[in-house]
């Protein structure tokens, strides 16, 4: 199994911490969010890891990893970085192997990936469903800015990304992506496939999905395209052992500063 972690982004948002430093090699009481990810991803057998840098790139060293850059980091979201590591994709594809992707500004334990490894979905994604619990207190990143994700009976994602109206969806049939998901090799070759007929189609300053520009499209997006398109997405339910860091709020919380 591979694993392809992704840390392009300038994250303005967090200014002045990531004034000198990307977001994932701040800590969280001592330790990079960058390495906790390696940490657990390890835990779990996975040890193939790659990572795609873009903004301050050279502050994420590491050693027995595999570097890919996203040259045009300023100008493209988390889809258009992902596939700066089309190689590894193209890899795992060929070799049979699921791959594990992850945003690089989260913080789950080993047993959310040891989860997500058992799944036997094409493209499974991990979703919380104790997300409301989450968002109290945290006025710098309003509940609206969440990936939601409603989905069936059978842990199938019907919608998926911000804005979506959840208050009429039992709490038990709704959740939030929080940005960890593994492709099998099968999974790959449907993403690809319809990565590749967008790209074909969409020009640059195109709208997309939940996007106003295709370049700036989340994975949030291209998801809920597969889910237009008929292809399945699944669920992996936990409930809570993660944290996101998307503000000063947020970092100063986790290490003892905040309310």
């Amino acid at each position: 199994m591979k694993a392809i972690i992704i840390a392009a982004g300038p994250s303005t948002r967090l200014r002045p911490l990531t004034e000198d430093t990307p977001k994932c090699m701040l800590k969280i009481r001592g330790k990079p969010i960058l390495q906790n990810i390696l940490d657990v991803l390890r835990e779990n057998g996975v040890n193939d890891i790659s990572v795609i840098r873009g903004y301050k790139k050279e502050k994420i060293i590491f050693p027995e990893l595999t570097y890919f850059e996203n040259i045009d980091f300023g100008n493209t979201n988390i889809l258009h970085s992902l596939i700066c590591a089309r190689e590894k994709l193209e890899e795992a594809k060929n070799e049979k192997e699921d791959v594990i992707i992850s945003y690089s500004d989260i913080w789950y334990g080993s047993s959310v990936v040891n989860k997500l490894k058992i799944s036997k979905e094409h493209i499974s994604a991990v979703v919380d469903i104790d997300w409301q619990d989450y968002y109290e207190g945290r006025t710098d990143h309003p509940v609206d800015e969440a990936e939601n994700v409603i989905f069936d009976d059978n842990q199938k994602i019907m919608k998926i990304g911000k804005h979506i109206f959840t208050h009429e969806t039992p709490k038990n049939r709704q959740g939030e992506f929080i940005g960890l998901w593994k492709f099998t090799y099968k999974g790959i070759e449907i993403f690809l496939k319809h990565f590749d007929r967008l790209n074909l189609k969409l020009q640059k300053l195109d709208s997309f999905q939940n996007t106003k520009e295709w370049q700036k499209a989340y994975i949030t997006d291209i998801f809920q395209e597969l889910i237009d398109e008929n292809e399945e997405i699944h669920c992996t339910i936990i409930q809570g052992n993660w944290k996101e860091f998307d503000t000063v709020q947020d970092f100063d919380k986790a290490n003892g500063r905040g309310k």
